[in-house]
């Protein structure tokens, strides 16, 4: 099984970003270190998922299947993230009750209505809607860097959205076994949908030695 950590989310002013390491690992070994697990589904949303990478590979040729179909209808509606994240609620949850789920963690992201909109969904079923999101080891170590960095900012702009996330990735690269310093970056702003990276945070190991003394 190879396995994808972290998928972190924020709201920011105008927008949302979605990131993503591209480290496959298969069990403790970084096995494969050009994974994407972002993906642009439309011109308002995008997905990022943590978990079994094969699972996400599923996932993604079902939801561009589906984009796919609701094109070629041609009657101008498209898929919003609201109603991506309600029917990927209701996929995740109808695989978990037929004891068969796909091992995910799956976040959300992009524009309803003209203003931000970020969800999460676990491989249950269980979902939900926040300001900020983060998965995996995320949840414990990131999730509140960027919700402190929201509170204090509340009308972050786009650079500092880019900055908070770097700073959680870079966190994680040092504490998460599972994650790599490589990743992209999934976003949405009223121009539309990019996917940037990969991109690497500047590092520094120089307090490492410390580490030696602690016993």
């Amino acid at each position: 099984m190879v396995t994808g950590t972290s998928v972190l989310g924020v709201k920011f002013d105008g927008g949302i970003i979605i990131a993503a390491d591209t480290l496959g690992s298969y069990g403790s070994l970084a096995r494969f270190r050009d994974c994407p697990r972002v993906m642009k589904v439309n011109e308002c949303s995008v997905l990022g998922a943590g978990g079994d990478y094969a699972d996400y590979q599923h996932l993604k040729a079902m939801i561009e299947q589906k984009v796919l179909d609701e094109d070629n209808l041609n009657d101008g509606f498209n898929y919003t993230p609201k109603s991506l994240f309600n029917w990927l609620t209701r996929i995740m949850y109808h695989k978990r009750s037929n004891f068969n789920p796909l091992w995910n963690t799956l976040v959300i992201g992009g524009l309803q209505d003209g203003e931000p909109y970020l969800g999460y969904i676990d491989k249950l079923g269980v979902a939900y809607t926040n300001d900020t999101v983060a998965t995996g080891f995320g949840s414990y170590l990131a999730a509140p860097m960027l919700r402190d960095g929201l509170e204090k900012n509340p009308k972050m702009t786009e650079a500092d959205a880019k900055q908070l996330i770097d700073r959680a990735l870079r966190v994680l690269f040092y504490r998460d076994a599972r994650s790599w310093n490589r990743y992209q970056l999934a976003i949405v702003t009223k121009d539309g949908v990019r996917i940037e990276g990969p991109l690497s945070s500047k590092t520094d190991w120089s307090v490492a030695h410390v580490a030696k003394g602690i016993q």
